[in-house]
């Protein structure tokens, strides 16, 4: 039903115009263009095609239709935007979704969402009065403005078992819906009372400025010293960062994040002048949160600890962002300090000067695993990052770079990390994580075009259409192309400029060239659609393709191996994989 609702969208919403809100544009050769928002740049090489209802940009390569392009300039995710863009667009979206609890989940979020609201003032009035005095003096000491303090809607829970969940019942709503929310916890004995409790009150935001989720920091003695919300129907760990909703205009502006782990150190960045700053929730960063990121910034600037863990977390962190193609540093504090005390004492200066020392991402990796991984470890770190790159234009871009930095030959890589799909971030966990990737990466994956016609047939249609070559890029056509013929021509035509691939090639591949524009009908409108549709689908199925043999052959090595909690998860993915989607029921 997604695309029965996307095609209608499509016909209501103009790309133009939703872009226009964003970008300042110019029209030029049947086209709009204008200055790219997701990377800094001086020439406009952003294009808005608003016949065929997409964008693409040709120095980073983003690309997408209205709803792609939404969701990465506002950081949303799919459903977020889609339910956003509907609205605008008069669309009722319970039309179209089979779903009979949606709109009983729907009811769920809003009461979820008015409870917090209603806790987010109970917690600030608290801070302003006698049940606040610890709090307030632990911000003073801190060095916390009253500005700060108001903007971040900071608040108090007292030392009362039940104050917050008295203050909802009064306002009618019942324990049990308290629980739900994450706001009360319940024992095995059934009591139910209050989960925040003496601490100073972070609220957690979503990028539209709800208050969905909590972080309390313990103001008297007791345990844990902090403790963040759990999973609810209106938050999920990992999808979201504190201070986003404050930060989102800066970072569009700066074109920059600073991402830290505190909710302090946040704090103290932008009452420092630093307003394009957020900080991850008590995990460590997620593909979600740098994808976020990436709607806002085209550099993330990451802040960690200079001890073993910090420069583990730096590591694996830098991995993630590479991989969504945005440019990245890492800062790693000097030893005894975090982000608000070195404010604090040095002011903006002395950060100033720790990130003139911070070391751009990809050389931060490269010395990081030439440093602590064995020889077998690094290859294995190398394939497994090159493996993690859907992109061509990335893949090409970091390969040489990887080679050369890690002592590699850049052959080898391209025949293993060019064909690799995932593997483990080998920072996450270091050496045993790295091992795990080697025996990955041992054997390297077949492709699984059928022929040469399956081939000539999508690089037929990357000449005919070449708009749509950066989405075929994006789907990973490289990936199920079967033949060193279809792929040559294919990275070429993804990597090159279309006119100089045209002006070279060999008479058998001119020939086909012409063939291609000349003798082959344009198609336009549903008819082009549907084609477009159909080619989609076989790339789809040709990746769930590749997924399903991954696994099976996982599934022999673990049970042979005896490894019965490994088995099970297999299994489970491999269940999943053959259930049929929503289109397919």
């Amino acid at each position: 039903m997604d695309n029965q609702i996307i095609q209608t969208l499509k016909q209501r919403v103009n790309i133009v115009d939703v872009v226009r809100r964003y970008v300042a544009l110019r029209p030029a050769s049947g086209r709009q263009v204008g200055l790219c928002p997701f990377h800094q740049e001086k020439t406009a090489s952003f294009s808005v095609n608003e016949a065929e209802g997409f964008y693409y940009c040709f120095g980073c390569q983003a690309g997408g239709d209205v709803l792609d392009f939404y969701m990465r300039i506002n950081g949303l995710e799919f459903k977020d935007a889609l339910t956003q863009l509907a609205e605008e667009a008069g669309i009722e979206l319970k039309e179209f979704r089979p779903d009979p609890q949606f709109d009983e989940r729907q009811k769920l979020k809003k009461v979820c969402l008015d409870m917090h609201a209603q806790a987010q003032d109970y917690y600030r009035r608290n801070l302003d009065q006698v049940t606040g005095d610890a709090a307030r003096s632990y911000l003073r000491k801190r060095g916390a403005s009253p500005e700060i303090v108001v903007g971040f809607g900071l608040g108090a829970s007292p030392e009362d078992w039940h104050g917050l969940m008295n203050h909802l019942v009064g306002r009618g709503f019942t324990p049990e819906q308290g629980v739900v929310a994450g706001l009360l916890s319940k024992n095995e004995k059934g009591k139910i009372y209050d989960r925040f409790r003496g601490r100073l009150i972070f609220p957690i935001q979503n990028i539209s400025g709800q208050v969905i989720a909590f972080g309390g920091r313990i103001i008297t003695e007791g345990e844990p010293k902090y403790l963040n919300s759990s999973d609810t129907p209106i938050y999920k760990k990992g999808e979201h960062l504190y201070g986003l909703h404050q930060a989102r205009q800066a970072m569009t502006r700066s074109k920059r994040a600073i991402l830290t782990e505190g909710y302090m150190d946040v704090l103290s960045l932008a009452q420092f002048g630093y307003a394009d700053s957020c900080g991850v929730l008590g995990t460590a960063l997620t593909q979600d949160q740098v994808k976020r990121l990436a709607g806002f910034c085209s550099r993330i600037d990451l802040i960690f600890d200079g001890d073993g863990a910090g420069r583990k977390a730096g590591l694996r962190s830098a991995e993630m962002i590479l991989h969504q193609g945005v440019a990245c540093r890492v800062l790693l504090m000097p030893e005894g300090e975090d982000v608000d005390s070195l404010l604090h004492k040095q002011g903006r200066d002395g950060l100033e000067a720790c990130f003139e020392q911070a070391a751009d991402g990809l050389d931060y990796c490269l010395a990081t695993v030439r440093k602590d991984f064995a020889p077998r470890e690094i290859v294995a770190w190398a394939t497994g990052f090159l493996g993690h790159l859907s992109d061509n234009a990335l893949r090409a871009y970091y390969l040489p770079r990887l080679a050369d930095g890690l002592g590699l030959s850049e052959e080898d890589l391209r025949r293993q990390g060019g064909q690799q799909g995932g593997g483990s971030y080998a920072g996450g966990a270091g050496r045993q994580d790295a091992r795990k990737a080697a025996q990955q990466h041992v054997k390297t994956r077949r492709s699984v075009g059928s022929d040469e016609a399956n081939d000539r047939k999508f690089i037929e249609f990357s000449i005919q259409y070449p708009d749509y070559i950066p989405h075929l890029a994006k789907r990973g056509l490289w990936n199920v192309l079967s033949t060193d013929w279809g792929r040559t021509l294919w990275q070429r035509l993804s990597l090159e400029r279309f006119n100089d691939v045209a002006a070279t090639l060999g008479e058998d591949d001119a020939k086909m060239w012409r063939n291609a524009i000349e003798k082959h009908p344009q198609l336009t409108g549903e008819e082009l659609a549907d084609h477009w549709e159909s080619l989609c689908t076989w790339i789809d199925k040709q990746h769930k393709e590749v997924r399903r043999k991954e696994l099976m052959q996982s599934l022999a090595e673990l049970s042979l191996a005896g490894d019965v909690e490994e088995v099970k998860k297999v299994q489970l993915a491999i269940q999943e994989l053959n259930a049929p989607s929503r289109e397919e029921e």
